[in-house]
């Protein structure tokens, strides 16, 4: 599938190096980036389930003392 990216003018440059050096073309560079990234990032939605049970105060006592900070 086919998409538009705007990516900076001074990246292209680089980007244009880098495939150069590596005999590959920008967009198998990009591909390739973007695979890595996705292979770091996380796409479980249940990942940050239970990341608050460590904490001593509970999700909404937490939010209403930080909105007493508005007033």
């Amino acid at each position: 599938m086919r998409t538009i990216v705007d990516i900076p003018d001074q990246t292209l440059p680089i980007l244009d190096h880098y495939a150069k050096t590596h005999k590959l073309s920008r967009a198998a560079v990009i591909r390739k980036a973007i695979g890595l990234y996705l292979d770091n990032v996380s796409t479980d939605p249940d990942e940050a389930f239970g990341l608050w049970r460590e904490r001593e105060v509970d999700g909404v006592s937490y939010q209403e003392n930080l909105r007493k900070e508005w007033d």
